[in-house]
């Protein structure tokens, strides 16, 4: 009896140390940093550098990337032209519809990319294309799109293409490539124009976006499934997004500033970790105007000094809730100052130290979820 006792006891012991050593290896991870770039895809060789090389020396490890059309001039940068995947109507899986062309300069991009450290997240599509009339939107407008049963099935036809795209110097299909892509998520902020209540309805339409991703990648792809972020906080994380098995992470949109703090972050952290999910704030800014920080159209310049104590604040604030941050965004040029304006130029910026020093910060904070299988 007393051998049996201890046979039991050291059984007990071995299983109560394997959990303690997986506890300790989750909250051991350090979190991270990135930045957004819609346009990415059309940066010249020159530019592709100098972003690729600034986020390098600032520890950033992930650059989200939107698949949508883009020309000529974006935030002061100089860009190769290029149409969106669908140009004038939805391709229903006719790959003879679609036009590749942003793919194949993201194929080239990530490349680059991986050479920095950095892996890329991909929005396949944004809320503001469709609500600016692109294929969809001219078909189906912003509220139909998500709930007419055509719409969402010529749209999983557009994310499977996505997934599919065979690499063109790889040779492998996007899908594959879990050593250039940390993530793919449907849409940016989809629904936001049509209300908090309508999100809230129709959050089966996330969930099924994210069963069409997850069933071309498997379940053990090392590539995450993400939401796409809504306006604020409070709307981004929504409960029957918890318990969707497709979805592997939650991200936050926040430019106010009261999302912006520990405090109120903690509680989704908290949600999500019992939900056996991830969590990030996917976009947040620093406004460069006097006006209020999630309403940032125009203004008068803040004091240098007092937008680098934001940018400071509030990444340490986002960093003691345990969350990574992409920051809106960094630029490869100097920034112009256009409307609406967080972004940080690499070049002759005054605030590009000090979101240097903010992210190689991140970069040392014990991290709330581990990512860390996902980073290079």
């Amino acid at each position: 009896m007393a051998a049996a006792h201890f046979k039991v006891s050291l059984s007990a012991f071995a299983f109560l140390l394997t959990l303690f050593l997986q506890v300790v290896h989750v909250h051991g991870a350090n979190s991270f940093a990135g930045s957004n770039l819609y346009y990415a895809a059309g940066l010249s060789d020159a530019d592709r550098t100098t972003l690729l090389s600034g986020l390098q020396s600032a520890d950033m490890k992930v650059l989200r990337v939107w698949i949508g059309g883009q020309s000529e001039n974006q935030k002061g940068t100089t860009i190769t032209t290029f149409s969106d995947l669908e140009p004038d109507s939805p391709c229903d899986g006719d790959d003879s519809c679609y036009d590749d062309t942003i793919l194949k300069l993201l194929d080239d991009f990530m490349v680059a990319a991986n050479s920095y450290g950095v892996k890329l997240l991909i929005t396949m599509h944004s809320y503001n294309a469709l609500a600016s009339n692109d294929a969809y939107g001219k078909w189906y407008g912003i509220g139909d799109f998500y709930t007419d049963s055509t719409a969402q099935s010529e749209f999983d036809a557009r994310l499977e293409h996505i997934l599919n795209h065979n690499h063109t110097s790889l040779g492998k299909p996007w899908k594959q490539l879990s050593d250039y892509i940390f993530g793919f998520e449907a849409e940016n902020e989809a629904m936001i124009g049509d209300g908090q209540s309508f999100v809230e309805d129709h959050q089966q339409w996330q969930c099924d976006r994210a069963g069409t991703i997850k069933g071309q990648l498997g379940n053990n792809s090392g590539i995450l499934v993400l939401t796409g972020g809504e306006s604020w906080a409070a709307e981004s994380v929504q409960s029957d997004w918890l318990s969707c098995d497709a979805l592997d992470v939650i991200s936050i949109h926040a430019y106010g500033t009261g999302d912006l703090s520990t405090s109120a972050l903690k509680p989704y952290v908290q949600q999500v970790q019992s939900a056996g999910k991830k969590l990030i704030v996917e976009e947040w800014g620093a406004c460069y105007f006097d006006t209020s920080n999630n309403d940032c159209p125009s203004g008068d310049a803040l004091p240098t000094d007092t937008r680098n104590g934001n940018i400071l604040n509030w990444a340490e604030q986002i960093d003691n809730a345990g969350l990574p941050w992409l920051y809106w965004e960094v630029l490869p040029n100097k920034d112009p100052h256009d409307s609406v304006d967080y972004e940080i130029g690499v070049v002759d910026d005054p605030s590009w130290s000090t979101l240097q020093q903010a992210a190689q910060a991140a970069a040392q904070v014990t991290a709330a979820f581990d990512f860390s299988e996902y980073l290079l």
